[in-house]
Order: C-alpha cells, then structure tokens, then sequence
C-alpha cells in the first residue's frame, strides 16, 4: 500500500502551484529556471515528492516569494498535533480548495489587470451582491 503525501508537503505545493499561476507561468517554464522537468513539478505540486529547502529557496527567488510564503496559512491540523505534520489532509477545507482553483486563480488575475480603481470597486461589489442573492435563493 502507497504512503499518503505529507499534509505540509500537499500544502507547500499547493502555494507553488497557486503563485506560479499568478504569475502565469507554465510548469515547464518554472521547470526550465529551476533545471527539473515538468513532470518534477508536477509532484512538487501534488505533495508526491517533498521539497528539500535548498530547492525551496531556489523557488522562493523564481517565484518571486519569500520562503516563508509556501508555509502561509499551513493549518494546526495539517501541522499534525504531536509536531509530525501527519494530522490529516482534512485541515485543508471548503475554502482553501476554492482558493487554489484555476478558475479563481485566472479571475483574481484578470480582476487585478482591471486599472480603473473605480471600474474594478463596481465589480466587487457586483460579484458580492451575486453571491449575497444566491446565498438568499
């Protein structure tokens, strides 16, 4: 029977699937700059494989991030309550699968491309009044 990926090694993927896409970059493109193959990638993603910190760093500097950001809100239960990191993937909730969507990444993008301060303020509060009708409904 296969080991599960480490809760925080899921999560750490998670953040360098979630800036590479704002960014708009391909995994081959990150890829090529860290000298792996896209497939590489693709298991740093998922948690397959885990991140050792040299690597880590060199993704923080490609990725524009400080190291610290791959472990941003990293949940307790993800962490594991004895410190092993083994407490279950089930701290990872609703909201965060929805954060980490390709469709919410592509939005949040397009949203911030909006320069008109004015224009992108009538947005937001147009998607909220959308989302307040349905919660209504």
């Amino acid at each position: 029977m296969a080991a599960r990926p480490n809760p925080v090694d899921i999560h750490v993927g998670s953040r360098v699937r979630l800036r590479r896409t704002l960014l708009g970059m391909s995994q081959e493109k990150l890829a090529d700059a860290i000298g792996l193959t896209f497939q590489q990638v693709q298991k740093y993603e998922r948690g397959a494989n885990r991140i050792g910190s040299s690597r880590l760093f060199q993704l923080s500097q490609v990725l524009d991030v400080p190291v610290s950001f791959f472990f941003d809100d990293l949940s307790t239960a993800a962490q594991g309550t004895d410190g092993t990191g083994d407490g279950g993937a089930a701290g990872q909730g609703f909201e965060h699968e929805n954060l980490s969507r390709r469709e919410t990444l592509e939005l949040v993008r397009a949203y911030y491309k909006i320069t008109n301060d004015g224009v992108r303020k009538r947005i937001f509060d147009l998607v909220k009044a959308i989302a307040a009708a349905q919660v209504a409904a």
